[in-house]
Protein backbone atom coordinates (compact mmCIF):
# COMPACT_ATOMS: atom_id res chain seq x y z
CA UNK A 1 0.00 0.00 0.00
CA UNK A 2 1.29 3.51 -1.06
CA UNK A 3 1.59 5.75 2.45
CA UNK A 4 0.08 9.05 1.77
CA UNK A 5 0.97 11.37 4.76
CA UNK A 6 0.92 14.34 3.01
CA UNK A 7 -2.55 13.94 2.18
CA UNK A 8 -3.64 12.78 5.45
CA UNK A 9 -1.79 15.65 7.13
CA UNK A 10 -3.71 18.01 4.99
CA UNK A 11 -7.04 16.39 5.71
CA UNK A 12 -5.97 16.87 9.67
CA UNK A 13 -5.36 20.30 9.59
CA UNK A 14 -8.47 21.29 7.66
CA UNK A 15 -10.76 19.26 9.73
CA UNK A 16 -12.28 21.64 12.08
CA UNK A 17 -12.71 24.56 9.91
CA UNK A 18 -16.11 24.19 9.16
CA UNK A 19 -15.87 23.36 6.01
CA UNK A 20 -17.18 19.91 4.21
CA UNK A 21 -14.61 17.73 2.74
CA UNK A 22 -14.75 16.18 -0.75
CA UNK A 23 -12.43 13.77 -1.74
CA UNK A 24 -12.75 12.75 -5.30
CA UNK A 25 -10.02 10.79 -7.82
CA UNK A 26 -10.46 8.41 -10.24
CA UNK A 27 -11.79 5.08 -9.39
CA UNK A 28 -9.50 2.74 -7.24
CA UNK A 29 -7.25 5.71 -6.66
CA UNK A 30 -7.17 5.27 -2.73
CA UNK A 31 -9.86 7.67 -1.44
CA UNK A 32 -11.99 4.89 0.77
CA UNK A 33 -8.29 3.48 1.76
CA UNK A 34 -7.15 7.17 2.61
CA UNK A 35 -10.32 7.62 4.63
CA UNK A 36 -10.19 4.56 6.37
CA UNK A 37 -6.46 5.17 7.57
CA UNK A 38 -7.20 8.54 8.65
CA UNK A 39 -10.39 6.67 10.71
CA UNK A 40 -7.94 4.30 12.09
CA UNK A 41 -4.67 6.65 12.84
CA UNK A 42 -6.29 9.79 14.27
CA UNK A 43 -10.33 9.90 15.38
CA UNK A 44 -10.01 6.38 16.81
CA UNK A 45 -7.63 8.10 19.38
CA UNK A 46 -9.42 11.34 20.33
Amino acid sequence: MIKRDFYLDQIIQSMRDGQIKVITGLKRSGKSVLLFELFKDYLSIL
